[in-house]
C-alpha cells in the first residue's frame, strides 16, 4: 500500500511536536512539588530550595540531562558515584554525569548531597522558611560558579511562590500537633513521669533538656513519629543527618541543645569525639567547637581540658 508523501510529513510532524512539547513551570510544580516535601521532611532541605534549583538546573525539566538522565541537578560522578552514568559536555568536554532510574531518586540524593557535605552544614541552622539565607548560603559555599546564582533562585521561589509549600506544611503540622494535644506544652514534672505505649521514659537533662535513651530497633524516623516531631528537626536538634548512627542507650534530644554547659571544664575520656561530648552534656556542636577553639575534624586526645562554659584563652 502506497503512503501518501504529504500525509507521511503530517504525522511525522504532529508527533514531533508531541515529543517536543516542553514541560511548562506550572507543569513542573504540579508534578513535583509532593517529591520536594517528602524531601523537605527527609532531610531538613526546604521544599522551596529543591524546586528552585531543580527548576533553574534542569530548565524546568526540559533539558537534555534530565529527560535522558533524570538529572535534575546537575550533579556530576565525583570519585563516590558507584550507579550509571551519563557523558554530555559541559565545563569539559564529555563530562560524567550521575543517572537516576527517576526523578525522585534524582531529589532525594540531591538532598543527601547537600545533607553530607561539610561546606553546606551552616545551611541546617536556617530556618527552613529562610529561603534568602539558604540561596545565598549555597553561592557562598559553592554550589555553583554563576555570580547571580543566589538572585536566580531567589527570583524563582518568590516568582512562583515556592515557599508556600514550606509554611503550608508547617501548618499542618501544626494542626495536628494541636488535635492531638501538643507534646511541647507538657510541664517538666509531667515529662519526668510520662511513659508512653512504646515504653519510652522522657528524661530531663542536668540543662532541661527533653530526651530519651535509645533502644534495640529505634531509627531517628521512628522516634520522630513516636514524638510527633518533623524529621528535619529531630536532626537539628541533635546536630546529625539519616548516616549518623544510633547507638543503643545514647541520647536522642526532643528539643533543642544549649549553647553552653551546666559545668564549665570536662576532662576528654579515651574515645570522646566533639559528637559525643555534644550529646553528653546536651551543648550545640557549634558552639561547643566555638569554646575550645576547635578546627574542622579535630579530636581532642584523653585528658584534655575541654570548655563547656567560656571559652579556651
Amino acid at each position: 500500500m502506497k503512503i501518501n508523501p504529504f500525509i507521511f510529513l503530517l504525522v511525522s510532524f504532529f508527533c514531533h511536536s508531541i515529543y517536543a512539547k516542553k514541560i511548562t513551570p506550572s507543569e513542573y510544580i504540579e508534578t513535583y512539588k509532593a517529591d520536594a516535601v517528602k524531601e523537605m521532611n527527609r532531610s531538613g532541605v526546604p521544599a522551596s530550595i529543591t524546586l528552585a534549583q531543580g527548576m533553574l538546573e534542569s530548565g524546568y525539566g526540559n533539558s537534555e540531562l534530565a529527560k535522558n538522565a533524570n538529572n535534575h541537578f546537575g550533579i556530576k560522578c565525583h570519585s563516590s558515584w558507584t550507579g550509571d552514568i551519563y557523558r554530555l559536555d559541559d565545563d569539559k568536554k564529555n563530562e560524567c554525569f550521575r543517572k537516576y532510574k527517576t526523578v525522585w531518586q534524582s531529589y532525594r540524593d540531591h538532598s543527601d548531597f547537600l545533607k553530607g557535605s561539610k561546606r553546606y552544614a551552616s545551611l541546617f541552622n536556617l530556618k527552613l522558611t529562610d529561603y534568602k539565607g539558604w540561596c545565598k548560603g549555597l553561592k557562598n559555599a559553592g554550589y555553583a560558579t554563576n555570580k547571580r546564582y543566589a538572585v536566580l533562585l531567589i527570583d524563582m521561589i518568590e516568582r512562583y511562590d515556592l515557599n508556600r509549600f514550606v509554611t503550608q506544611e508547617k501548618l499542618k503540622i501544626k494542626q495536628k500537633n494541636k488535635k492531638k494535644g501538643s507534646f511541647h506544652k507538657k510541664t517538666n514534672q509531667e515529662l519526668k513521669k510520662q511513659t508512653n505505649k512504646f515504653n519510652y521514659e522522657v528524661k530531663i537533662s542536668s540543662n532541661w533538656i527533653k530526651y530519651i535513651e535509645v533502644k534495640k530497633g529505634d531509627t531517628y524516623y521512628s522516634i520522630s513519629k513516636r514524638f510527633n516531631i518533623s524529621l528535619s528537626r529531630l536532626f537539628s536538634y541533635n546536630d546529625c543527618n539519616s548516616d549518623t548512627t544510633l547507638q543503643i542507650g545514647s541520647a536522642v534530644y526532643l528539643q533543642p541543645k544549649r549553647s553552653r554547659g551546666t559545668q564549665k571544664i570536662y576532662f576528654a575520656k579515651a574515645g570522646d569525639c566533639p559528637y559525643r561530648i555534644s550529646q553528653q552534656f546536651g551543648i550545640k556542636l557549634k558552639h561547643l567547637y566555638r569554646r575550645n577553639n576547635w578546627t574542622e575534624g579535630y579530636t581532642p586526645k584523653e585528658g584534655e581540658k575541654i570548655y563547656l562554659r567560656g571559652k579556651r584563652r
